[in-house]
């Protein structure tokens, strides 16, 4: 399997199918094609395609309908290629949750940056999503003095009664931690996963740390498991 990543795409312009199989498979991806909407879907459930690249008008089932299977039954994240680019068509594409949008015509250098894009945000969600759902183990990779009792909250101020500085206040080292357990990574690999996670929602890091931090604790409330 390619590093690059596998990508389905699916189209039923046979001349436009094969340019833009060709383009991805000269850029490292792994491709599968499609011409119709029910192949799209038997390949997609063989092979679990890291991304669906999906014209919208086909004959039999539409691009849309596509991509409304693979959101509900697959999670597989998919961009839209189509020569449409009207108001209702614009709609539904945001309503679908499509991760790009690009309207024909097109050529591969268009396409494959584009890909690289969409793939990268999408694998920097589930990096957050696999750490929040790690439950409470991560934190062990960090240090932390414990707790006087079961509901004692931290405090709100960076230091303790005694001036000494709060662990708890470094969010950045704690959401470090965490991903350092999660995969088995050094300090420097951790933070700089966490730097990527940061650029790719366009937050500071220590607000990137917070929302990581935020999630688990979310998940590992009473009720919540």
């Amino acid at each position: 399997m390619s590093l690059q990543g596998k990508i389905l795409v699916v189209d039923d312009d046979r001349l436009v199918l094969a340019t833009i199989t060709h383009g991805l498979a000269n850029a490292g991806y792994d491709v599968i094609d499609a011409d119709n909407g029910d192949d799209a879907i038997l390949l997609a459930r063989q092979h679990r395609p890291d991304l669906a690249l999906l014209d919208i008008r086909m004959e039999g089932m539409s691009g849309f309908d596509v991509a409304a299977y693979l959101r509900e039954s697959l999670q597989t994240p998919f961009m839209f290629l189509s020569a449409f680019s009207d108001d209702a068509t614009v709609a539904q594409v945001k309503a679908l949750g499509a991760v790009a949008y690009l309207v024909k015509p097109l050529d591969i250098t268009q396409i494959v940056p584009t890909v690289e894009a969409a793939l990268g945000t999408v694998r920097a969600q589930r990096e957050r999503l696999a750490a929040a759902a790690s439950g409470f183990a991560p934190l062990d990779a960090y240090p932390l003095a414990p707790a006087p009792g079961p509901l004692a909250r931290p405090p709100e101020h960076p230091f303790g009664p005694g001036g000494e500085r709060d662990p708890l206040a470094d969010t950045v080292a704690i959401a470090v931690g965490m991903l350092m357990h999660r995969y088995s990574l050094s300090r420097r690999e951790a933070f700089d996963r966490l730097q990527r996670m940061a650029a790719s929602d366009g937050q500071p890091v220590k607000a990137e740390a917070d929302r990581l931090i935020e999630a688990l604790e979310l998940l590992v409330r009473p009720g919540m498991a």
